[in-house]
């Protein structure tokens, strides 16, 4: 289990997240539209999982926002953004903010947190995702992760997007 600084607090995640070399765990999330989003429907592509606890929060709306932004330049790679929120919440932000480069699903009947290593244990935000980034080349194979801690910080973007761009060299 991970342990998530969430303001002056420390909590723990329900496990870890996937390791650097593995095959991702598979999934099936839902998207704003209410469809199924799995894994296989990313094959071929890298992928950038990015996790969070709600778009409710600033920083989570800012993390959607910058990968979003960030996304429109990445060819051969598509962003997936991940919280617990309902379709309907994560559609209503979407368009209210002009995300189009990235797909947000919901994970709230899924066990992706749990196979993921992400949802808090313990704490406030029991039950919520923790914030993370998992990026994933073509065939599903993790290439990078952050556990991010506090939480209530932003991802290392550039990261995640150097773990993407050491795929293509």
């Amino acid at each position: 289990m991970a342990e998530i600084t969430v303001k002056d607090s420390v909590f723990h995640s329900v496990g870890e997240l996937p390791e650097v070399g593995t095959q991702a765990p598979d999934f099936e999330l839902v998207g704003n539209d209410l469809s199924p989003v799995r894994l296989a429907d990313f094959a071929g592509s890298k992928l950038i999982i990015s996790i969070f606890p709600s778009l409710d929060t600033g920083v989570c709306a800012t993390s959607v926002r910058t990968f979003n932004e960030k996304a429109a330049g990445l060819r051969g790679t598509q962003v997936l953004n991940v919280s617990m929120d309902l379709p309907f919440a994560q559609s209503r932000f979407c368009g209210a903010e002009g995300i189009d480069n990235v797909v947000v699903a919901s994970a709230f009947r899924s066990s992706f947190g749990e196979d993921y290593g992400v949802t808090f244990a313990d704490g406030p935000l029991e039950g919520l995702f923790s914030r993370a980034v998992v990026v994933l080349d073509e065939q599903g194979r993790v290439i990078h992760t952050q556990h991010i801690s506090p939480n209530g910080t932003e991802p290392d973007y550039e990261a995640a997007l150097e773990a993407v761009r050491e795929q293509a060299a």
